[in-house]
């Protein structure tokens, strides 16, 4: 465990902070398309990404799903320190975008190395800055782009996320991510298509627009 640690978060943490992860942290491998953390738990771990991407998704009265943001290797989730801290229950979603290898750290942990060491402090201060810097760009997105541009900005987003071009995805599970329906998209795709964007194959949509 210690060599994922180190590889993915030397330029971070000190050796010191390392060696403790390593020593109380459970590394866990996850599927695509696995659910980390569910809305309603109580959250006792903190994920710390070493590979894959996770994507955070919020949830309406309805039950209706809405992409916030992309989690990718370095990176921790600000609404599950935010659970941590204040021991409440999560307010969001966590789903695995690819296979994901993440060391769950337990919270216990989170005030005691705030204290002791500095570099954990500004990692947790950054990784609030960006996540709700990403939110903002997510509010930005639904506020003042056509449902066309959102679309567009969603798949080059995960082209990167997963570094590739041709993404293995349903028009069903992007109606779900984006909060609309299949058929809005299916006629979005095919409009971004004849615009020269994309390419519709079976079962898979190439972003040539990146």
């Amino acid at each position: 465990m210690i060599e994922s640690l180190t590889e993915a978060y030397s330029f971070i943490f000190e050796k010191e902070l390392i060696e403790e992860m390593a020593e109380v942290g459970h590394l866990k491998s996850i599927k695509e398309g696995e659910k980390i953390i569910e809305i309603g738990d109580f959250v006792t771990h903190m994920p710390l990404l070493i590979s894959g991407a996770i994507k955070i998704l919020r949830e309406d009265k309805d039950g209706d799903e809405l992409l916030l943001y992309f989690l990718e290797r370095g990176d921790t989730c600000a609404m599950t320190l935010s659970c941590c801290l204040g021991e409440t229950k999560s307010e969001i979603r966590a789903v695995s975008e690819k296979p994901t290898e993440i060391i769950m750290i337990p919270i216990e942990k989170m005030e005691e190395w705030i204290a002791k060491y500095k570099t954990w402090r500004h990692f947790v201060f950054e990784s609030y800055h960006s996540r709700l810097t990403e939110m903002l760009d997510t509010i930005d997105t639904i506020a003042f782009l056509n449902m066309d541009e959102r679309l567009m900005r969603y798949l080059q987003d995960k082209a990167k996320i997963n570094q590739n071009e041709l993404l293995q995805v349903t028009h069903q599970d992007i109606a779900y991510d984006l909060h609309t329906s299949r058929v809005v998209i299916s006629r979005l795709l095919k409009k971004l298509k004849l615009e020269g964007k994309i390419e519709l194959q079976r079962n898979s949509i190439k972003v040539l627009s990146l």
